[in-house]
């Protein structure tokens, strides 16, 4: 089983590191619990070429590091997302194979990406945590499949809160933006709720 930490690299700088060492610490303590501590920042080293440009920087690792790259990185418009529900995909922790996943996102049809409802709860999209606008504050689901390293940030930070988000609680909001690690409320995709579609 190999594990990801997908860190935000923009112009020779690499983004909210401490909060990715906090859930690489985590997860290799909870399976590797008799490696060596490593430190994100003592072993990544950024490229000549990447220092000027957007990219994700891909620590893969197990008990050790097993690699470390930096792909390019362009955002992607996102005009709508299907409902999809699963009452079983389990993704706590941010691995390799995305196999699961993978299979939702297939089924979006000729939508741009999904929001995957567990037991009528908003989890998460493919590749992000959403967060939805009420016109005065920004939530972000209780539920999510995976807490994100940039949703930790927003919440330190108070600028988003939690509260529990079902399907059926979508009208109340006017808004739905999806965060990662390469996405902050500055970069997200933005759409209006009615862009969610149920079928």
């Amino acid at each position: 089983m190999q594990l990801l930490e997908t860190i935000k690299c923009k112009d020779g700088k690499l983004y909210n590191l401490e909060y990715h060492q906090a859930r690489f610490h985590l997860a290799r303590m909870k399976y590797f619990p008799n490696a060596p501590q490593l430190t994100l920042e003592e072993l990544i080293k950024i490229p000549e070429e990447c220092a000027k440009g957007l990219f994700r920087c891909r620590v893969v690792y197990t008990e050790r590091i097993q690699n470390i790259e930096f792909v390019p990185h362009e955002y992607r418009p996102v005009k709508n997302l299907k409902l999809i529900g699963d009452n079983t995909i389990k993704y706590q922790n941010k691995y390799t194979n995305r196999k699961q996943l993978q299979q939702l996102f297939d089924r979006r049809g000729d939508c741009d990406d999904i929001l995957i409802v567990q037991n009528n709860c908003i989890t998460d999209s493919f590749t992000a945590n959403p967060i939805f606008f009420d016109g005065e504050k920004w939530w972000t689901p209780d539920t999510p499949l995976l807490p994100g390293t940039q949703r930790a940030r927003l919440l330190a930070e108070n600028k988003i809160a939690v509260c529990h988000i079902t399907v059926n609680d979508l009208h109340n909001y006017q808004k739905v933006g999806l965060i990662n690690a390469l996405q902050d409320m500055e970069d997200m995709p933005v759409l209006p709720v009615q862009r969610i579609r149920n079928n």
